[in-house]
């Protein structure tokens, strides 16, 4: 494998997909897949002690480039580039970190365009009903295949969030700490509808082909409009109205960055990543999380506004849990804590100090 060294100035510098291969993945349901292979970044070194990795979860529609820069995404920063590196929050002087994709995803994992050995076509609409549980025991295969014997913390955003507290309630000895940012502890109430709502709206697009599309298509009309719909949720706008000050002008560069974004993403991930978080709640399992846990939201996320904070902390607390609570100032949003990240790198990095002392 890569070992993703850390260069010697602050930015991490160039970094590469790398890939892992389970044999025989059993998921939760009893479906076996044959392979399923995971993509991740790595930055810093991995002790010989194998105890000081900290590994990175990423978004719905993101992917696993967390830091540096990666040619396979046009060599753009990392989405948490301004958190990870040396000297940083979490500091590749002293942490190895993983960022793992998402099996199911659209950058380098297994997913529906992938070849079903069963047929030696794509999976389609055909591929496996997975879980989020199934989601993070591929990356615990992934991080006991790297030689990690146990993790600083798991940290992430949004789905990534949800993984989080996946990786706390299923592997309670697994970590130290969790830092789930914007997101929840639970799917939304509304699941099973906005399965059904982005499933018809990719089934109104001619290029659809009932998912499947390989070869014909791939509903990239009806996938730009969505995505143009979601970065504005996320807070877009507030984003690009320093850069963009005419709204024609911010406009067009949304759907610049949809239509971009939908060439590279397969629309089958959206229903796959979607239908996997159908009854994902880990509240029930509060009493096993052993791993102290930052708790992230920001003042103007729509989709976790900090209302729900309270109830997740005093069901945490309730539980026995070391959680600690962190409302990020700012106006992007859901989207906030990679742009924002010096907001609230002071309180990570005092969070982490020292559980990442006693590490290494």
């Amino acid at each position: 494998m890569g070992d993703g060294s850390a260069v010697a100035s602050a930015d991490i510098g160039r970094v590469e997909d790398q890939f892992f291969t389970i044999r025989d993945f059993r998921l939760g349901n009893g479906t076996v897949m044959p392979e399923a292979t995971i993509a991740y970044e790595t930055y810093g070194r991995l002790q010989r002690h194998g105890r000081n990795a900290v590994l990175i979860t990423h978004g719905y529609t993101g992917s696993h480039h967390q830091a540096g820069r990666n040619p396979a995404n046009g060599n753009l920063a990392g989405a948490w580039d301004g958190l990870i590196g040396p000297g940083k929050a979490i500091d590749t002087d002293k942490l190895f970190v993983v960022a793992s994709n998402m099996l199911g995803s659209s950058f380098g994992s297994t997913n529906a365009a992938s070849a079903n050995p069963a047929t030696g076509q794509p999976y389609g609409p055909d591929f496996p009903h997975i879980t989020v549980r199934d989601i993070v025991a591929a990356q615990k295969a992934l991080i006991e295949w790297l030689g990690i014997g146990h993790l600083v913390a798991v940290a992430g955003p949004s789905y990534g969030g949800y993984q989080a507290f996946q990786w706390a309630t299923a592997y309670p000895d697994h970590m130290d700490a969790i830092v789930p940012v914007n997101t929840a502890p639970y799917g939304s109430a509304n699941t099973a509808r906005q399965l059904a709502e982005v499933t018809a709206r990719l089934a109104s697009d001619p290029e659809w082909h009932h998912g499947r599309y390989y070869g014909k298509g791939g509903a990239k009309t009806a996938l730009t409009e969505i995505r143009v719909e979601t970065l504005k949720r996320y807070g877009i706008e507030a984003a690009l109205a320093a850069r963009y000050p005419d709204p024609a002008a911010r406009e067009a560069a949304i759907r610049e960055t949809a239509a971009d974004w939908a060439a590279k993403w397969d629309a089958n991930s959206l229903i796959i990543l979607r239908r996997a978080l159908l009854g994902f709640d880990t509240r029930p399992d509060f009493a096993r999380i052993k791993a102290k846990v930052l708790y992230v939201l920001c003042r103007t996320d729509a989709l976790f506004p900090p209302a729900i904070a309270p109830a997740v902390m005093a069901a945490l607390k309730a539980a026995g849990v070391d959680a600690r609570y962190f409302e990020l100032d700012s106006d992007l949003g859901h989207s906030s804590s990679g742009p924002e990240h010096a907001k609230w790198s002071p309180v990570l990095r005092e969070f982490l100090a020292p559980l990442v002392a006693r590490a290494i």
